[in-house]
């Protein structure tokens, strides 16, 4: 239940139409776990008869490639994922986002001077970060122990002179209004996090003037009219942020959803680097994208083992609570195309 220091997270009836939306990264082809996670955004839309947005998410300079972002727009094509809006392109909306962290505070040495006041300049090392033996949030990332977060102006100006600083954003305390969120998957049901405790104060733009993924997906979504996110469940642990990000901006929060990992036997997470499952390589493999679209279908309950569906024939089949049923991570094995 919950408590009076919970952000609200109490939305009104759903929209009239969900907007979902695709966010690719150009920094590789497409592979299976990145399908999975497509397919069931398209399906999670096509179903409530909405629509999809894609945001090709380049912000940073080494996953800028326009040639991988076009293997990457094929492959949804080939795969019969198609989408109703864009692409956007997150490295052509830069001033959007810096007027987003002007709002929160500002950045550089001036971090904290403007706006809400709530960030600071922080000039952390990830060295220095791992020293402090700090615990880890869900996602994998430090939870910070508010080094850089008193420190005086002069200290600021001093340490400017050797290393440009990030910009981090300021949690509240433990135990004040809002350092609890709470929200309800779509998949995993209701979820707490203690933002004090379990995040801390988080960065929202890098020491190389980056703008950080969680500032730059809350804008994207708000201003893209994003109602539903769903994405790979080592997200989960994000929403936390972006929904104290939403709140502090004055925007809605959009309905989230986190779908299972493909994973391989040894419980890796598959990545871009695994080529041998890359769309590469499987589109030569393959001649339609039926067998791939069944196999991770049944898995996740939608179709019946070594069935060949397309991706239109999911959309009258699928349900969340078939997912939520089905949230465990997927083992892909020798035998995960074949069955």
């Amino acid at each position: 239940m919950a408590t009076p220091n919970d952000i609200n997270t109490e939305r009104p009836a759903a929209p009239a139409r969900v907007v979902g939306r695709f966010a690719p990264t150009p920094s590789g082809r497409m592979h299976l776990g990145n399908v999975a996670s497509c397919l069931v955004a398209w399906l999670s839309a096509r179903a409530a008869g909405g629509r999809m947005v894609l945001r090709i998410e380049d912000l940073d300079p080494r996953a800028q490639s326009r040639e991988a972002a076009a293997l990457i727009m094929d492959d949804l094509r080939w795969l019969g994922l198609d989408w109703d809006e864009g692409p956007y392109w997150q490295s052509e909306r830069s001033e959007v986002y810096e007027a987003a962290i002007e709002r929160l505070g500002g950045s550089g040495i001036a971090a904290g001077t403007r706006g809400l006041g709530l960030t600071y300049p922080c000039f952390c090392t990830r060295s220095e970060l791992h020293a402090a033996s700090a615990p880890h949030a869900s996602d994998g990332t430090y939870v910070y122990a508010g080094t850089c977060r008193g420190l005086s102006r002069a200290e600021v100006a001093s340490r400017a002179e050797t290393r440009p600083p990030a910009t981090r954003l300021r949690v509240p305390e433990t135990g004040s209004d809002g350092d609890v969120v709470s929200f309800r998957d779509l998949a995993f049901g209701e979820v707490r996090e203690n933002l004090s405790r379990e995040c801390g104060d988080f960065l929202v733009r890098r020491s190389d003037g980056v703008v950080a993924y969680q500032l730059a997906v809350v804008v994207d979504d708000a201003e893209m009219g994003v109602t539903q996110v769903v994405r790979g469940h080592d997200l989960l642990g994000s929403v936390a942020r972006q929904m104290y990000l939403q709140r502090l901006l004055g925007y809605g929060s959009p309905a989230y959803g986190h779908v299972p990992l493909l994973v391989a036997p040894d419980g890796r997470r598959l990545s871009k680097r695994e080529h041998d499952l890359d769309l590469g390589a499987l589109r030569e493999r393959f001649s339609g994208p039926g067998p791939l679209l069944g196999a991770i279908a049944s898995r996740l309950g939608l179709a019946e083992p070594g069935e060949r569906v397309s991706a239109d024939a999911l959309v009258a089949r699928f349900s969340w609570d078939t997912i939520s049923r089905h949230r465990n991570d997927i083992v892909v094995d020798e035998g995960f195309l074949s069955r």
